[in-house]
Formats: C-alpha cells, sequence, structure tokens
C-alpha cells in the first residue's frame, strides 16, 4: 500500500517539520540574542590614558573581556564568566603579573572556610583553571580558562574572570606580563 500525499498535506507536513525543527533554534536564539546584545564595543580611551603593552577590560555586567594590543590595531572580544556576587567582585585597575600554562589551583582561605574538604588540583581536566592562567596584580584574582563550559556567561565564579580553554589560549598568546587591566 503506498500513501498518497496531496500538494495541501505536504505543504501541512513541511510547516509542521520546519515548526519543529525552528523550536529549538529559536529557544537557542533567544538566548543567545540577550547574551550577544550585551556585547558591545568598547573604546580603550574611555578606560586608560594609554595602551602600554596592551589592555583588557573586564565587563562584569555583560560579561565580555575587551583586549586591545599595544597599538590598537588588534581588538577582540571574548565571553567570560564573572564572579557569582558583588561581594566577591572585584573592580579598578591592575595589571596581569604572572602566566602560567598548566596552571594548578588552590582553594583560597574563604572558599577552604565554606567548603573545607576541598583540596589543591594539579594541571588537568579537573582543575578548575582550565589550561592557561594569567595572575593579576591582586591576590587570588585571575583570568584563565575552564573545562567546565557552561560556566561561561554566567556568574559561576569566586572572584576570577574564566574564559573558554581555546579563548584564554588565544588571549594568552596576545597579552605580555605587564598588560594593564580595568574590572568595571
Amino acid at each position: 500500500m503506498t500513501t498518497r500525499i496531496t500538494r495541501r498535506g505536504a505543504l501541512a507536513l513541511g510547516l509542521a517539520a520546519a515548526a519543529g525543527l525552528a523550536a529549538p533554534a529559536r529557544l537557542h536564539a533567544d538566548v543567545a540574542r540577550r547574551n550577544v546584545s550585551s556585547f558591545s564595543m568598547q573604546d580603550w580611551r574611555d578606560h586608560f590614558d594609554a595602551l602600554g603593552k596592551a589592555a583588557i577590560v573586564a565587563d562584569t555586567t555583560s560579561r565580555a573581556l575587551h583586549f586591545w594590543n599595544h597599538d590598537g590595531t588588534d581588538y577582540r572580544i571574548f565571553p567570560t564568566s564573572v564572579p557569582i556576587s558583588e561581594e566577591l567582585t572585584k573592580r579598578g585597575y591592575t595589571e596581569i603579573v604572572r602566566k602560567k600554562v598548566g596552571p594548578s589551583w588552590t582553594p583560597t582561605p574563604s572558599q577552604l572556610e565554606r567548603y573545607p574538604d576541598w583540596k589543591p588540583i594539579g594541571p588537568g581536566p579537573e582543575n578548575p583553571l582550565g589550561t592557561h592562567a594569567m595572575y593579576l596584580g591582586w591576590p587570588a584574582y585571575i583570568i584563565h580558562g575552564t573545562h567546565d563550559t557552561r560556566k561561561i556567561g554566567r556568574r559561576s565564579s569566586d572572584g576570577c574572570i574564566g574564559l573558554y580553554n581555546d579563548m584564554i589560549e588565544e588571549l594568552y598568546a596576545l597579552c605580555p606580563v605587564g598588560t594593564q587591566v580595568r574590572v568595571i
């Protein structure tokens, strides 16, 4: 037995299939649209007197990190994770003082108060600092990668700025020690 599909039936089936396929895409697009719409371009002159070696603005509201190279010819925007609360958010000016590929993670004293069973973690897939870390002039504040990609675009850190591992690797290569950083 064969099924004969009329033109009207084919159109109805096509619309139903398209609606079913488009629903997840629309749902995803709405989520992405809210996040992407907050990624507005920044001008480094609004934050720094000069670019120096390079400059970074980490915007905790839009959850984006803005990078400019030493002469302003290279401007990039990266999605980030940001501190989970205002109490953990440090704002102001600092700089990159040290860089490390394959960083080790050690819980801070405040984390150990909340989670006394936490232990240091060496490099690898369980390390919350991901594959690369750039240490700031403020103790315990780092721009780093993450193996947990669900954190990007969210308030999910204890003070650090997190990026996807492939993006921190890219940024790491661009930023010399001495890169100025502003967290807003």
